[in-house]
């Protein structure tokens, strides 16, 4: 069979590619650290110190699922050139069917894999906080906001990650002006910070009664969850913390009595929110630890572009700023303005498909940010 043929010679030339992925994973320095860690759980002592074990015990689970992924791929590879020559040997239509999925299956998976070595940054692997905020629209730009915080709420589902609200500010008639959100997943920041920006939506609008197409503007703010606490010195003066009720759905403690905490850091202009843990001491907490993030994150670059790739650009939450625009009407488009990846099925986007995107900003970024 002349296609089988044909296929055969285009999976031979992920030979050498899978043996450099091999390398770019560190597989077998992996190998060796899963030995190590394996060695340290069977010692008498390993759970005397909780935090320790516990980070070392995720530590080797990581491991565990990159290496056992690799060596997934690499049977799918090897398995396919027997069956090739079976299904040529035997003509068998039925086979060559299979193994066309067989093949569409491990070059996706080799993609994806692929991919995961572009997060190489410091924090890629960490955990990811979101803040979305209403920009220019009205109540049309509410409803949107709480449609992108639908859509990374699904993404997020789909890869079995976790979706915890830190704070909200619901919109006046509908909506949301204002969400602050974590995701916690391996990688959860590595993939996300491509969403960092300004997201354009472009429809005819539910609440204007002419039907009328209406544009509307949502920032999102990405970073990483940083757990260890870093050396930030923040003068007591440079802050303002207030305290307010907490607005979302909670037990009675938490709708009566003023626990959220909002922190504005005055040289910078950053403002971070929590209300979601069950005391005003413990969102303090967690408002700082963000804060601190974030001027770490600042304080780490010591130059305006490297800054811009990490707290994004400071743009206007309006025409001309935007990273992505997602059509409603009259076609189902959404296009990503930095790469040029385009999705006719705007719906299925909004529902969470947002792989395409995030994989085609590491490969630009990867490519010095060239289309």
């Amino acid at each position: 069979m002349l296609e089988l043929d044909n296929l055969k010679v285009e999976l031979e030339g992920y030979r050498e590619p899978l043996q450099n992925l091999y390398r770019s994973l560190d597989l077998e320095n992996k190998e060796n650290r899963i030995d190590e860690l394996n060695h340290l759980m069977e010692e008498p002592s390993f759970w005397n110190d909780p935090e320790k074990s516990t980070k070392q015990s995720k530590e080797l689970g990581s491991l565990k699922d990159d290496v056992s992924t690799y060596k997934k791929l690499d049977s799918q590879f090897e398995d396919l050139f027997p069956l090739i020559d079976m299904a040529n040997e035997d003509n068998d239509e039925e086979l060559e069917e299979e193994i066309k999925s067989e093949y569409a299956a491990f070059k996706e998976s080799y993609e994806a894999l692929r991919l995961k070595t572009l997060l190489s940054e410091q924090y890629d692997r960490n955990n990811a906080i979101l803040r979305l905020n209403a920009g220019a629209g009205g109540t049309e730009s509410c409803d949107w906001c709480s449609m992108l915080f639908r859509m990374y709420s699904r993404w997020a589902e789909r890869h079995g990650f976790t979706v915890e609200v830190l704070d909200s500010l619901d919109g006046d008639e509908a909506g949301i002006k204002s969400a602050t959100f974590q995701i916690d997943g391996e990688n959860a920041y590595g993939y996300l910070k491509s969403e960092r920006g300004v997201h354009r939506l472009v429809r005819i609008s539910p609440f204007n009664a002419q039907g009328k197409r209406q544009t509307s503007f949502v920032s999102l703010d990405v970073m990483p969850d940083i757990e260890e606490d870093l050396d930030v010195d923040i003068n007591p003066d440079d802050i303002r913390i207030d305290t307010y009720r907490s607005s979302g759905a909670g037990g009675q403690h938490i709708n009566k009595t003023s626990s959220a905490i909002r922190i504005t850091h005055y040289p910078t202009g950053i403002v971070v929110t929590c209300q979601n843990e069950r005391s005003q001491f413990q969102n303090k907490d967690k408002a700082m630890q963000m804060l601190k993030a974030k001027l770490y994150m600042l304080a780490k670059e010591n130059n305006a572009e490297k800054l811009s790739e990490i707290r994004g650009e400071v743009k206007d939450n309006a025409w001309g700023s935007q990273i992505r625009s997602y059509f409603l009407q009259p076609y189902q488009l959404v296009k990503d303005l930095r790469t040029g990846v385009e999705v006719a099925q705007a719906e299925s986007v909004l529902d969470g498909n947002l792989d395409p995107f995030i994989n085609g900003y590491l490969v630009w970024k990867a490519n010095g940010g060239k289309v």
